[in-house]
């Protein structure tokens, strides 16, 4: 028998859940695309954006909210769905949402670089490959994957210094944010914001369809709920609110972008947001200083994903649904250091992709976040009916209504990433990592689900008809 602790520890006070999964929200996304967003839906198009596509994740995150209070075990969806729908479509929503976490944390390994040619132009040196048509260098890489190494080493020895480092960078974006908002309030023009549409309902999909991407880390919440030593109705409460200020937080960005920064100016700023902090107090150091609060939102979100991705991993290979050695905690640390070193990992190779692999990650994994939110919304409205009694400390109203309301929008942007749609996935690239993601998951239903798994370091028959898995994922 192994002596390893059975469970992980409770080390996460309200606000680390909080700047956990505000920070995760918070990525590099909103210094890099408040120019995408302007100049193709207009300024008052772009906050409607928002505003819907913010209110549509609320009616999921309400979902998230009544199940994580009612079931605050580590793992969030894995135990979700497992208990509404059982194991096979346990093991699609996990495998799902995993794809999802690892698309962020890959993304992040080659956006650090990225962002350094913005402070740092001209720094890279060392050829290696080219990777279609952009040059890969050894500096560059070397940037993201001893980021990688360094966030790696920070989760695999404890959460609570994993989580201290959220706080602080979390803080420190928000005080950026609100000194651009502050700076476009005084020295902007709100002549600026015309044309308030580009577009018309199609600028506003244009915008709408990188919602679920931008708003992907209040899911954080629940992977972590069995750390969080607080009520379980609070964690409902802090999931809400969490989305909420990413909302008004994203949308005040739009429009201090749109304040300070002119029509012409929009179009050709390669980096909008940090030209509106420059233009909003008459100093490109200012722009500089916001490029420093988008590494904090690599960095946070980057973090954030590789808290929740290693949960959703341990807990499958608790369930045996993938091998016993992503599921062991550290004897002295206890955390699940394989899963975080798996993860660390992807994260330490991806920089070797170059630049387009951003693009890439970003839609593949877009794709598996949303068919986990789908399956999320169904064990809603299952559990509702099969388990009306079930103790829910938060509850997302009265009826199914909104776990409805989850399963439908949910439908919609998945439908958004099939052929001939907006956001259509680009063939081969992005279709080649979803088809080998699902070809890995099929391997891993057929190895766990046919003969002997270990849990425990101890061998454990598993019967086929209570541990078949389907690993088809889409």
């Amino acid at each position: 028998m192994s002596k390893q602790p059975k469970q992980l520890d409770k080390v996460l006070s309200k606000f680390d859940v909080l700047c956990l999964a505000i920070g995760a929200m918070l990525g590099w996304g909103w210094v890099v695309l408040s120019g995408t967003w302007l100049n193709s839906a207009g300024s008052l198009g772009t906050l409607i954006a928002f505003l819907v596509g913010g209110l549509l994740v609320i009616f999921v995150g309400l979902t998230y909210a009544e199940l994580a209070s009612a079931m605050p075990k580590v793992g969030g969806e894995h135990v979700f769905v497992k208990r509404g729908l059982g194991k096979k479509a346990s093991f699609v929503g996990s495998w799902a949402i995993v794809l999802g976490y690892v698309s962020v944390v890959t993304f992040e390994a080659v956006a650090l670089p990225t962002v350094l040619d913005y402070l740092i132009p001209n720094y890279q040196t060392g050829y290696l490959w080219t990777i279609n048509g952009w040059d890969v260098y050894l500096t560059w890489v070397l940037v993201g994957s001893v980021g990688a190494i360094i966030l790696t080493a920070i989760n695999y020895f404890g959460l609570k210094t994993a989580a201290f480092l959220q706080v602080v960078l979390t803080v420190a974006i928000v005080g950026i944010g609100i000194l651009l908002i502050f700076g476009s309030g005084i020295n902007g023009d709100t002549k600026n914001l015309d044309p308030l549409f580009i577009g018309g309902a199609g600028g506003i999909m244009t915008v709408l369809v990188m919602v679920p991407f931008l708003f992907v880390g209040f899911d954080v919440i629940p992977q972590v709920a069995e750390e969080a030593n607080l009520p379980a109705r609070e964690i409902g409460k802090i999931l809400i609110i969490s989305v909420s200020a990413a909302i008004v937080f994203y949308m005040f960005i739009a429009l201090g972008v749109g304040m300070a920064l002119d029509k012409g100016a929009l179009e050709i700023s390669q980096l909008a947001t940090a030209d509106a902090m420059a233009a909003a107090f008459n100093s490109p150091l200012f722009g500089k200083i916001l490029i420093i609060g988008g590494i904090a939102g690599i960095v946070t979100s980057w973090n954030a994903f590789i808290i929740g991705g290693s949960r959703v991993i341990y807990a499958m290979a608790q369930d045996g649904m993938l091998p016993a050695w992503f599921g062991r905690l550290h004897p002295k640390y206890n955390t699940p250091s394989n899963a975080v070193i798996f993860l660390g990992a992807l994260a330490v190779f991806a920089p070797l992709l170059g630049r387009p692999a951003l693009v890439w990650i970003v839609d593949a994994g877009g794709l598996g976040i949303v068919i986990a939110y789908l399956m999320v919304a169904l064990s809603f409205v299952a559990l509702r009916k099969k388990e009306p009694q079930m103790d829910r400390p938060f509850k997302a109203g009265k009826t199914t209504f909104i776990g409805w309301l989850g399963v439908i929008f949910s439908i919609g942007f998945i439908a958004l990433y099939m052929p001939g749609m907006p956001a259509a996935l680009i063939w081969p690239y992005e279709w080649i990592m979803v088809l080998g993601w699902t070809l890995i998951g099929a391997y891993f239903f057929i190895k766990m689900n046919k003969g002997v798994y270990h849990s425990n370091d101890e061998e454990i028959q598993v019967n086929d008809t209570d541990s078949s898995v389907d690993a088809k994922i889409n």
